[in-house]
This record gives structure tokens, C-alpha cells and sequence, in this order.
């Protein structure tokens, strides 16, 4: 497996539409384990194809404990069915925006129909973390990062402190 390079915000690949999977063969599964091993490795719990170049619907997820067996989960196509008037908020990072969180508010429950890691139709119902790190992932697909959710203000704060923190750890990688 491969590390993959993660983009980060402002690249504008971020605000773009990922396209549909058309079939899911050894190829596509052989991404999706790079994907998750990229994922593993920045660490995160979720991460959209589109993070790592490729405007592609496919999602991984993992929201296992470090204390427990990973249980890795793999979304193609995925989308929400319905989702809950209940609001939950939980405070959300991202891979392509390193070191930075909000609050987000977001549907506490959603149901998403998706393709499995063979391509075989699942449902899910997610609760909680899950349904959270869905939706966030989900919006990567639509070309939507969680900062878009702050004020402009905000938004650009985020961006300059991501433009600081990649320029100081590639300054770092130079001593």
C-alpha cells in the first residue's frame, strides 16, 4: 500500500464535484486501501477521494477507538436518503485543513445508501460520530469543506493559519 499526498485547502480541486464510480474492480480497491492506509497514517477517521486527488464518490471511514481492532468502511457512491431533524454538534477537524476545528451542526442521524468494498448495495443508518464523519466526508464530495459552514472571516483565518502551517513544516523539512 501507498501513502498518499492529502491536498489541502485553498487547492480549488477541494471545491469540486466528484464524479460517480462507473465499476469497482481490483483497481478501485487497491485506491481505497491506499486511500485508508493515507487515512491511518495523517491520523484521521475519515477521508473523501477527492482529499488525495481524485474526483472520485468514494469515502473511508473508520471511527473504531484507538483501543480497539480497526474497522475500516468503504463507501462508493454513497448518498444520504434522509436525515434527522435532530441536530447534533460535534467539534470537526480535517485531513485538508490541518490543525484547525469548529463547531459544526449537523443532522444527528442520516441514512445512506452506497456500494460496498466488492460493489454490492448497502444501507446504513448512522448515529452519532458515524453519521457526523459521513456527512462531513460527503460534503468533500460536493465540493464543500467544514470551514465553508464559519463566517468569511473565519473561513479566510482558517485558510491563512493552513498556509502558515504547511509553510512552517516544509521550512522545517529543509533544516
Amino acid at each position: 500500500m501507498a501513502i498518499l499526498p492529502i491536498v489541502t485547502v485553498p487547492d480549488p480541486l477541494l471545491k469540486k464535484v466528484s464524479k460517480p464510480v462507473d465499476k469497482v474492480d481490483d483497481k478501485l480497491r487497491k485506491f481505497m486501501d491506499n486511500m485508508l492506509e493515507t487515512m491511518y497514517d495523517a491520523p484521521g477517521i475519515g477521508l473523501a477521494a477527492v482529499q488525495v486527488g481524485k474526483l472520485l464518490r468514494i469515502l473511508v471511514i473508520d471511527i473504531a477507538p484507538d483501543d480497539e481492532d480497526p474497522n475500516p468502511q468503504y463507501f462508493i457512491n454513497p448518498e444520504i436518503t434522509w436525515t434527522s431533524e435532530d441536530l447534533a454538534t460535534y467539534n470537526e477537524g480535517c485531513l485538508s485543513i490541518p490543525e484547525q476545528y469548529a463547531d459544526i451542526e449537523r443532522p444527528a442521524e442520516c441514512k445512506v445508501t452506497y456500494l460496498d468494498y466488492n460493489g454490492d448495495a448497502q444501507e446504513i443508518h448512522a448515529t452519532e460520530l458515524l453519521a457526523t464523519c459521513i456527512q462531513h466526508e460527503m460534503d468533500h464530495l460536493n465540493g464543500v469543506v467544514f470551514i465553508d459552514y464559519l463566517s468569511k472571516i473565519k473561513r479566510s483565518m482558517y485558510v491563512r493559519k493552513v498556509k502558515k502551517f504547511i509553510k512552517d513544516g516544509a521550512e522545517e523539512k529543509k533544516e
